[in-house]
């Protein structure tokens, strides 16, 4: 039986801290919504399906003014995120019918590349969980709830974390299933999810591989990110 991989791509965030009236997955860079970027790379990929994740009521100007203007016809079914990060990822999820991989993906990040896809996929094949990211140029400190260093982590051993991150889809389905049943008693304790990894790591015994993705790699989400998104586009293009 021929193997299927899917990507979900997350446009549901609301951008606040870019201070800007256009989300930023729609600012435009070169000429083109960032979320163009990503999109391009998925649809120029081995992934056989595209799931795109947009915020509330913005699933039709997605349609027509990203999918259909630009062609992505892998975009198999556009639907709308919730409240948190972890809520749209698992709309995403439930908009798969089946596949045995899936590649999450942040479409605020333009920069992702097929090459990190592909290294991606080979590696999710054989650990079943892995993330893209990049070591750490800085030291990095720990701070106590007073606000005073507590702690400094050995550099080589911290690492900056990307997306795309990719899962067996099983194996990442159903912890979100079992994370959402405990959202409320998990969050009253403390405890928060901030990306797939984790929830990966706190519902199933699967170790999760880190994979060296780029530093050109980043999130747009400030202004002074834009321009140096602008940059690394520039240099591309070249």
């Amino acid at each position: 039986m021929k193997e299927k991989t899917a990507g979900i791509i997350l446009a549901a965030g609301r951008g606040s801290r870019m201070k800007s009236e256009v989300q930023k997955q729609y600012l435009p860079l070169g000429g083109r919504p960032v979320l163009f970027y990503a999109l391009q790379t998925f649809q120029d990929s081995f992934l056989d399906e595209i799931i795109l994740v947009t915020g509330a009521g913005e699933g039709e100007y997605c349609r027509r003014e990203i999918v259909e203007k630009y062609g992505f016809d892998k975009v198999s079914r556009i639907t709308e995120g919730g409240a948190q990060r972890y809520h749209s990822v698992f709309s995403g999820l439930l908009a798969l019918q089946a596949c045995d991989y899936v590649f999450i993906h942040d479409g605020a990040r333009p920069f992702v590349t097929r090459e990190m896809l592909e290294r991606a996929l080979r590696v999710v094949r054989a650990e079943k969980a892995c993330i893209l990211g990049m070591p750490v140029k800085d030291t990095i400190k720990l701070a106590d709830e007073q606000g005073f260093a507590a702690a400094t982590p050995r550099r080589d051993r911290v690492w900056m974390v990307q997306t795309p991150q990719v899962f067996s889809f099983p194996l990442v389905r159903d912890a979100y299933a079992a994370f959402l049943e405990q959202e409320q008693d998990l969050l009253q304790a403390g405890i928060g999810m901030t990306d797939d990894a984790m929830v990966v790591e706190h519902f199933t015994d699967t170790r999760v591989r880190l994979l060296e993705g780029s530093y050109d790699n980043i999130k747009i989400t400030t202004p002074e990110d834009m321009v140096i998104a602008e940059r690394i586009l520039e240099k591309r293009q070249r």
